[in-house]
């Protein structure tokens, strides 16, 4: 006779189900593990790049700080004014007491402000002026070029008539508006450029339209005036 077949234990329903419970919690946990790890990896990186931003910027505001330092003392400001006060300091500090991102802030803003620094020292005598709107600033140097020459042709007129000299001080005087012009151009641009890497608007067709018109009127009075009665 042959054995019969022993059936294999089985395992009870209630362990099956605690064994289910514990790999749903393990997988649970492992997930949640892994996203701390992550956010833990992530924050660490963008720490990394605020302390790195943060160095390049002091790195920058040192640079931008010194020769503005050393400016103000020729123009004779006292040493003890270019310190921080404990006040400041302290201040500064609360600042950036939040980490990295704040102390990254915080000298971004103390770029911000040593560029309006460097603004206004290297505004060559004009700060105010420089910072106009283009067209009334740069009539102040394109009109009085512009009015030279026509006052010089009116004086020589009502001095001489209609004389040889008047003549020739109008003949002199037709390309006087593109000397005026081009001197006005040049003087814009020394003026009032705030800082020699920066561009300033010399409004060129406005610029040109001042210096004619003037020229044009006085030589159209002074030819109608030559003419015979």
């Amino acid at each position: 006779m042959t054995e019969a077949a022993v059936p294999a234990p089985r395992t009870p329903t209630g362990e099956a189900d605690t064994v289910e419970a514990a790999w749903a919690d393990y997988v649970a946990a492992a997930r949640q593990l892994d996203g701390v790890r992550r956010s833990a990896a992530t924050a660490a990186t963008e720490q990394a790049r605020s302390v790195a931003a943060a160095r390049e910027e002091l790195t920058a505001v040192r640079e931008r700080l010194a020769p503005q330092q050393s400016r103000l003392r020729e123009l004779g400001v006292p040493a003890i004014s270019l310190l921080p006060t404990p006040p400041e300091v302290t201040e500064s500090a609360r600042a950036m007491a939040g980490g990295p991102a704040a102390v990254l802030a915080a000298l971004r803003s103390a770029r911000d402000w040593a560029e309006t620094a460097d603004d206004t020292l290297a505004a060559r005598g004009l700060p105010r002026l420089a910072r106009w709107p283009a067209r009334p600033r740069n009539l102040l140097v394109y009109g009085p070029l512009a009015l030279l020459v026509p006052l010089v042709q009116l004086l020589l007129f009502a001095s001489a008539g209609t004389g040889p000299v008047s003549i020739a001080a109008l003949v002199v005087g037709l390309p006087m508006p593109a000397v005026a012009f081009m001197a006005g151009w040049l003087a814009v641009g020394r003026l009032f450029r705030p800082r020699p890497q920066d561009r300033v608007d010399r409004t060129p067709r406005f610029g040109a339209l001042v210096c004619l018109v003037p020229a044009v009127l006085t030589t159209a009075g002074l030819v109608l005036a030559m003419l015979p009665g």
